[in-house]
């Protein structure tokens, strides 16, 4: 095979790691019974509106999709007081990190961002011959001084995790406002706000949408996946500026929400008394598990996400797969260089109780 066949930005490429599948631990370890809190799901499972949705359109998958999701656009324009043309919809916010990459990234261009953050934007930067600019955490907060220290005349795009995965903790109303103060207009400013419905009952949480208002250059990505609990279904959407969403309209591909997606998303919009349940179980499970970690003398941070990233004292391979054998799948806090804290997704209250019981079993051991 040719040296040169595959792209060479492939060569020093780090590819996300996603939480391990129920299936496959069931396989590995011939377990029945799995409790996963790796990859931020919602334990509730979906709204059952957005489960009737989709079987009212299984007899048109022969058809293909609404390409522009104009009902689905539609609804969300409503929702946030914009317009149909501010708004994109994709297959989930990991596509549309890819499409915010491919719309925005030349070779040599820059991207800042935290060094311990979501990572799929900065894998595409780079898959694209663009530069991430990693800002060293101030503590366990991203350093927005830090991000205006780093601008230069090749920066892009700067992208705000908030909450930041994989802390849980937010930038707060002030936190931002001198970062939009501070940014060259110029820049386009991305906040991924994957768990914005469980941030914002904490009132000093920002709300993104004003800046976009007064701010065209700003990216607001959200997400079905969590609180609304479809995550299967892929659907995720960006808030942005007429201009910016047009742009990126070109890149996204013909019909990259299927119908059956579009559905439950417009399903689960609809059922606002869902993701209310979901956000009042998140913050009972983290109060059950802050409450053993402060009784364990473990380290925490203080978490407005669906989960919460723990300080266990011992290298966290070892104890994830600990966790592993005792049927409970969490992610370990190596893949971004935390080497012994876990992040532990919330799950019902049964589920967290079963988490906590055999956290305290391997550190007795």
């Amino acid at each position: 095979m040719a040296g040169n066949l595959f792209r060479q930005e492939l060569s020093n490429l780090r590819p996300y790691v996603p939480g391990k599948p129920i299936e496959e631990v069931q396989r590995e370890y011939g377990i029945d019974e799995v409790v996963k809190l790796a990859s931020n799901e919602n334990p509730l499972g979906p709204s059952p509106k957005a489960v009737e949705a989709i079987k009212r359109e299984l007899e048109k998958i022969n058809l293909y999709p609404d390409p522009g999701s104009m009902e689905l656009r539609g609804k969300l324009a409503e929702k946030y007081a914009l317009e149909v043309d501010n708004i994109v919809v994709g297959n989930g916010g990991e596509q549309l990190l890819q499409v915010i990459a491919q719309t925005f990234i030349d070779p040599g261009d820059e991207v800042v961002t935290s060094d311990t953050t979501f990572t799929i934007l900065g894998i595409w930067v780079e898959h694209l011959g663009g530069k991430n600019i990693l800002v060293p955490m101030d503590g366990y907060k991203q350093d927005f001084k830090g991000y205006i220290e780093n601008i230069s005349e090749r920066t892009k795009l700067v992208y705000v995790c908030n909450p930041n995965n994989p802390l849980g903790n937010i930038m707060t109303r002030d936190e931002v406002d001198y970062l939009v103060e501070k940014l060259p207009e110029d820049i386009v400013l991305i906040f991924d706000e994957a768990y914005y419905d469980y941030a914002r009952v904490n009132p000093a949480y920002p709300e993104s949408i004003e800046i976009l208002k007064g701010r065209p250059n700003t990216i607001i990505l959200r997400t079905f996946s969590k609180s609304l609990g479809i995550a299967g279904v892929r659907v995720g959407y960006v808030l942005t500026s007429k201009e910016i969403a047009k742009e990126m309209s070109k890149v996204k591909g013909t019909f990259n929400v299927n119908r059956l997606a579009q559905a439950a998303a417009l399903g689960a919009l609809e059922d606002q008394e869902h993701m209310k349940k979901t956000v009042e179980l998140n913050y009972r499970s983290l109060s059950i598990m802050e409450e053993a970690f402060e009784a364990l003398g473990l380290e925490y941070i203080k978490s407005n996400a669906n989960f919460v990233f723990v300080n266990v004292g011992i290298d966290s391979n070892l104890f994830s797969q600990e966790l592993l054998k005792r049927g409970i799948v969490v992610k370990a806090g190596s893949i971004w260089r935390w080497n012994t804290w876990l992040r532990v997704s919330t799950g019902t209250e049964e589920q967290t109780e079963k988490f906590i019981a055999a956290l305290k079993e391997i550190l007795n051991e």
